[in-house]
Formats: C-alpha cells, sequence, structure tokens
C-alpha cells in the first residue's frame, strides 16, 4: 500500500513541476503560486527517489550504467554553468538596446531623477491583466535603476474596492506616490511618467514668468516657425507653471516667480523696467536673457538691456555669428551650428548638436564686472565668424571675414551664464525662541545664514527654442537645462526623453505588387528550379 501510494507521489510531484514551469511563463506575476508548486513538487519527487534508492543503486551497478552516470554528471555540471550565469546576470543586470532611436533605454534624466530620491517611491499601474505586459517592461526599467522604486499592478476588474478607493476612472492610470504626496497619469510613455515622479518628488511647481510688451516671444503662439508654445508645453513636463508679465505695468516682478525669461524684446526696456529687473536680481531671482541680433537697417538697438548684462559680467556684441557649417547642413550661414560646450552645470555630459537661427556674440567682460565673473557655456565652430557689418545679410553681399572691419574668427562664444552672491538678499526669518527648563525663553541656536544666489544666463538669440527648430536635437534640452539651473533643479538637468519614432515603411501600390510577386512567386520559384535542376543532374 504504501508502495503504491509513494508510486502516486512521483507523478503527482512530476505534474506539480510541469505546472510550475507553466504558471511561471504564462503568469509570472503569481510568483508566489509558482514558487509554490514547484517546491512541492520537488518535495514529492525527493520522497518518491528516498523510496526507490534500492532500484537505483541496483541500475547504476553495472558497466553501461556508470558511462550513463558520466554523461549525466557532464550535463548536470553544463546545466549548473548556466544556471550560476542565469542567477549572476539577474543579480547583475545588464541590457543592451540595439534600436537605432535607444527606445528602450531610459533617458539621462530619467535615470538622475530616480537614482536621486531620497525616499521610497511607490507607482501603481491600474488597468487589467492583459495590458500590464506592455508597459512591466517599461517600469522594470526605474526598478532596475534604484531599489527605492517598487511597482504594483492592480487589475481593476478583480480589485474594485482598490479602484473606488484611489479614484479611478480610467484603464490605465498611473499613480506614483511618495512622502505622503501623489500624482497620476494616464498616459504610459517615459516621459509621461518620470514627469509625474518630478511632480510627486517636488511637491510643488515653480513659476516661470516670460516678460511682454515688447515684441518678446509670445508663450501661446503656435507659428510654425517662430512660436514658443511647444518649448511652454515641455516646460510644464519638467513641473513649472509657465505665465506672462508685463512690466511696464508693475513696480517689480511678481514675488512667486522662480525664472524670468527675456526672450527676443524688438525693442529696448524703458529704465523703470530695467531698474525692477536690477531689484529682482539683487534679492537672489534668476533671469533667462535672450537678445537676437538687430535684423533690419531700422531696428532700434537694446542700449538699455546690452548695458543691464553688463553689470553682471556679459558683453553682448553688436555683431551676428556666421558659420560655414550651418550651409552644409542646410541651415544657412546665418544659423551657426554648435556643438562645442565648456564646462558648466547646464551642459554637463551634454553632446547633442544645436543651432542658432540669426544669433549674435554674447562673451564675458575681462576681469568681471563688480565681482561678478560670466562664463561662457555655448561656442561655435573654428569655422564661425563674428561679423560687424550685418547689412550683407539684407544686402544679399558676399558672405566672409575681414578683419579690418572688426570682425572676429571663432569659436565665438554665443551664450553665458553668471552666479553671485545676491547683493540685496531678503531677510531671513527669525526662529522662534524655546522655552527653557525653567519656563524662561532661550534663543535659538543661530545657525549660519543660507547663501542667497543669483543666476543669470544669456543668449545671443531666442529662435533656437521656438517651434521652427526645436526639433534640432539639442535646442530643447539646452534651453530646458538653461531654466532649470537657474530656478536650482539641477537633477532635471540632463538629456530628456525622446518621443519614439515611426519608422513604418509606407510602399505605393506598385510596390507592394512588386513585394508580393517577389516573395509568393519570384523567390519560391527559383527555390524550385534549382532543387529541380539539382535532382534532374542527379537522377
Amino acid at each position: 500500500m504504501l508502495h503504491r501510494i509513494l508510486n502516486v507521489l512521483g507523478w503527482v510531484g512530476t505534474a506539480l513541476v510541469f505546472s510550475a514551469v507553466a504558471v511561471r511563463f504564462l503568469r509570472p506575476e503569481l510568483r508566489e503560486i509558482w514558487n509554490g508548486l514547484a517546491i512541492a513538487g520537488l518535495v514529492c519527487v525527493l520522497l518518491y527517489m528516498m523510496s526507490q534508492w534500492r532500484e537505483l543503486v541496483r541500475a547504476f551497478s553495472g558497466r553501461q550504467a556508470r558511462y550513463g552516470t558520466l554523461a549525466v554528471a557532464s550535463v548536470a555540471i553544463v546545466l549548473g554553468i548556466l544556471v550560476g550565469l542565469n542567477y549572476i546576470a539577474s543579480r547583475q543586470n545588464k541590457r543592451w538596446d540595439l534600436s537605432a532611436a535607444k527606445q528602450f533605454t531610459l533617458s539621462d534624466q530619467t535615470r538622475k531623477v530616480v537614482q536621486e530620491l531620497k525616499e521610497p517611491i511607490r507607482v501603481l499601474v491600474f488597468g487589467r491583466e492583459d495590458d500590464f505586459r506592455r508597459i512591466r517592461d517599461r517600469l522594470d526599467g526605474y526598478a532596475y535603476v534604484s531599489p527605492r522604486v517598487k511597482v504594483d499592478y492592480v487589475d481593476v476588474d478583480r480589485q474594485p474596492a482598490m479602484a473606488r478607493q484611489y479614484q479611478i476612472q480610467s484603464y490605465g492610470t498611473i499613480i506614483v506616490e511618495y512622502a505622503g504626496r501623489s500624482e497620476r497619469t494616464t498616459l504610459d510613455t517615459e516621459q509621461d511618467i518620470t514627469n509625474t515622479i518630478i511632480k510627486a518628488t517636488q511637491g510643488q511647481q515653480k513659476k516661470v514668468y516670460f516678460v511682454q510688451g515688447h515684441g518678446e516671444k509670445d508663450t501661446a503662439s503656435s507659428d510654425e516657425r517662430s512660436g514658443y508654445n511647444a518649448i511652454a508645453t515641455a516646460l510644464g513636463r519638467d513641473n513649472f507653471t509657465v505665465e506672462t508679465v508685463v512690466l511696464a505695468q508693475r513696480t517689480d516682478v511678481p514675488g512667486d516667480a522662480s525664472v524670468v525669461v527675456v526672450a527676443g524684446p524688438t525693442v529696448d526696456y524703458l529704465p523703470g523696467e530695467i531698474e525692477a529687473l536690477r531689484r529682482y536680481l539683487d534679492k537672489g531671482g534668476k533671469l533667462l536673457l535672450m537678445l537676437d541680433p538687430a535684423d533690419r537697417d531700422d531696428s532700434p538697438p537694446l542700449t538699455n538691456l546690452v548695458a543691464f548684462a553688463r553689470e553682471w559680467g556679459f558683453e553682448v556684441g553688436d555683431d551676428v555669428v556666421l558659420d560655414e557649417v550651418g550651409q552644409m547642413l542646410g541651415t544657412g550661414a546665418s544659423a551657426p551650428v554648435a556643438a562645442s560646450f565648456p564646462s558648466h552645470p547646464i551642459t554637463d555630459r551634454f553632446r547633442l548638436l544645436t543651432a542658432f537661427p540669426l544669433t549674435r556674440s554674447v562673451g564675458v567682460v575681462s576681469g568681471g564686472s563688480n565681482g561678478r565673473f560670466a562664463q561662457a557655456i555655448v561656442e561655435t565652430s573654428p569655422q564661425s565668424f563674428a561679423k560687424k557689418d550685418m547689412s550683407v545679410l539684407r544686402t544679399g553681399g558676399e558672405v566672409a571675414m575681414d578683419a579690418s572691419k572688426g570682425d572676429r574668427q571663432g569659436p565665438i562664444p554665443i551664450a553665458a551664464a553668471v552666479s553671485a552672491t545676491a547683493p540685496n538678499p531678503p531677510e531671513a526669518p527669525k526662529p522662534a525662541a524655546q522655552p527653557g527648563p525653567e519656563g524662561e525663553k532661550k534663543g535659538a541656536s543661530v545657525d549660519e545664514p543660507k547663501r542667497v544666489e543669483t543666476r543669470m544666463v544669456v543668449f545671443g538669440d531666442s529662435d533656437f527654442p521656438s517651434n521652427g527648430v526645436l526639433g534640432i536635437p539639442g535646442n530643447r534640452d539646452l534651453f530646458l537645462n538653461s531654466v532649470s539651473w537657474l530656478a536650482q533643479q539641477e537633477n532635471l538637468i540632463a538629456i530628456r526623453p525622446r518621443e519614439p519614432e515611426d519608422r513604418r515603411v509606407t510602399l505605393t501600390a506598385e510596390r507592394q505588387r512588386l513585394a508580393f510577386y517577389l516573395s509568393v512567386l519570384v523567390i519560391p520559384g527559383l527555390a524550385f528550379l534549382i532543387g529541380f535542376a539539382t535532382w534532374w543532374r542527379r537522377r
């Protein structure tokens, strides 16, 4: 009776092991179930083998059995090596993304945001069981980057109570929980998931004000050439709120401004507006100034803005930068291409190509200005040059460097940045006094006051983040990195996720017919003829 039970146990163990393998590949998320089935099956098989030890010894006592044992041992050793390599690979994860657009590789920004998490973060994915596999590969990448990332998948149909608890309205909702805060998105692209993590970790949005009233670029404009709505949307993805301000209607810059952007004014600022910007910077403000060169003979000079930039160590040139490399790329000599970025936090590990339609030079004041020392962050190629006589662009004359007229050979700096202690920082709130052990009040411990920093970035062109050229690989990231550095959000300075490329092949009707005949008739027919000819010769 016991012998029969043990025989049945062997078959049950085998069935349990095969069931565990099936569940492991068909439903990998049911880890506890397939793990339990595998353990139970192995235990049953081991009990059966222990009950048959005499038969096993007798089977391995012959000569053929010894050879068989050697073969089995060799196979076991090879399997052991493979299992060991698999185990090491699972602990030391390494992926190779062979796609042309690297669409399965997390961007630098995503990796930086996730690696700098200070507390555990929980990602909840609400959807159907069949939809989880599509997003699992992407979210597994986040978990591989940082052990602080925990991902849970919730089947809305099987766990309706949890869906009601989180007020889920649609399938595919992703919720990110961090330090008591939560954010959600219904889109599952890397850009949207990372943006949701940024919102959850930062807790509040910083405001970026674009100054209006002097012909500056419009953040609401969708003009294909000069509009700024695309870059405004990109700022929103980095957790910035974009608003506009008319300085002529105010005495000061709004108090909640994290960054102020002056994007390509066509007329100069009034003295009162310059004074408002000066007070803002003196208190530790952050300013992005983009001044285009004059594109018409009657363009008014930006005297006040250029002088204001000089106060902070910037030498804004009265010229235009030309580059023959732009002609080779089809952008024209007036749109220099820049791929040289001096060391600075804005351009840290920045290796993308940028182009600047009609830019002037932005150098640094030799010896600094008022103790402030600006630093170049973008330079054009050695083949470029800064031309003083800008009329050649309007008259169609020969574009060539003429040192006798004040032209300068490249590389030419076209953007610079400065960071300095704020001259007139706002007073820090005094800490409240703490009661002593006997009831008297003791003064709070005096900590060293935190250094308030003023930051400013100046570009010689305001068109590079516009809709018309935002598709050039590095233009968007260079602008967003500048704003992030100004807002002291250094964790956002990186190469951001790219939109997946549409790599479908579109065939005309004629090419579709050609592909059909080649694949269905020509290639199989050639194979048949070659085979028939070979048979005919050998028959």
